[in-house]
Parts: structure tokens; C-alpha cells; sequence
């Protein structure tokens, strides 16, 4: 697994509450600009917040993203380290802690090592999909 520093912030802001701008902008190949304005939107017309999981996970869903949730077998054992090793292809976003994250093929980008969280369920794009 590895970790690999990534705020596409345009002023590098790295306490900015704005993990689902981030991780919405690396899984779906977009600019923090377009990320912000697609979840701003989605939250707008769905009458809540932008970085709501129920707005993220919009934005994600129309892209083709399905959700999947994580086990409960181990709930404090599990970490997204843990996830990044057993996914070593793909790209996924992660929710863990009111947080979200960007997994792409086994690496964990963030602007800040968040593989010690425990995940509790992940957006993944499946097969069909794919490009």
C-alpha cells in the first residue's frame, strides 16, 4: 500500500472540509472546479449540503459507480490500508470516519494519510463500465 499527498485545492488549502471535492475530482478524473460545481449542484437540487454522502454518492452513481458495504467482521481491525493492499486495481473512493478518500489501483491518495481509518463501505466502477 502507499500513500501518495494529492490536494488538487486550487489554494492548496489542506483544512478546507473539502474531502468530497477532492475524492469526487480524482475518481472521476475532473478538476477540483468541476468536482465542486457537479456536487454543488446535485446538493442544490437535492436540498442538501454538497459534501453530504447523499450528494457525493449521486455524483458518483451517475458516473456508473455502484456502493458496496465493508463487513462489519473486524470493525475496529480493518483499515483502509488494509482495503488499498486487497485492491491492487481499480479505483474506488472510500467513506471512513465522515471522511473520503481516493483508492487507485492500491493507492491511497488524500492531502493526508488517512490509511489507519476503518472504512465503511466504498464506491467502486464496475467491469462494464470501465472505459
Amino acid at each position: 500500500m502507499s500513500y501518495q499527498y494529492w490536494n488538487p485545492n486550487p489554494i492548496r488549502n489542506d483544512h478546507a472540509g473539502d474531502c468530497a471535492v477532492r475524492a469526487v475530482a480524482k475518481a472521476l478524473d475532473l478538476t477540483w472546479e468541476e468536482a465542486y460545481v457537479k456536487l454543488a449542484l446535485n446538493g442544490f437540487l437535492m436540498g442538501e449540503i454538497m459534501n453530504a454522502d447523499l450528494v457525493s454518492g449521486s455524483v458518483l452513481r451517475e458516473a456508473g459507480f455502484n456502493r458496496e458495504v465493508i463487513p462489519n467482521t473486524c470493525p475496529n481491525c480493518y483499515t483502509v490500508k488494509d482495503f488499498c493492499e486487497e485492491h491492487p486495481q481499480g479505483v474506488f473512493v472510500l467513506k471512513s470516519n465522515n471522511h473520503l478518500a481516493t483508492v487507485v489501483d492500491g493507492t491511497l491518495f488524500d492531502s493526508w494519510d488517512s490509511s489507519m481509518n476503518v472504512p465503511e463501505y466504498f464506491w467502486y466502477l464496475p467491469e462494464d463500465k470501465k472505459g
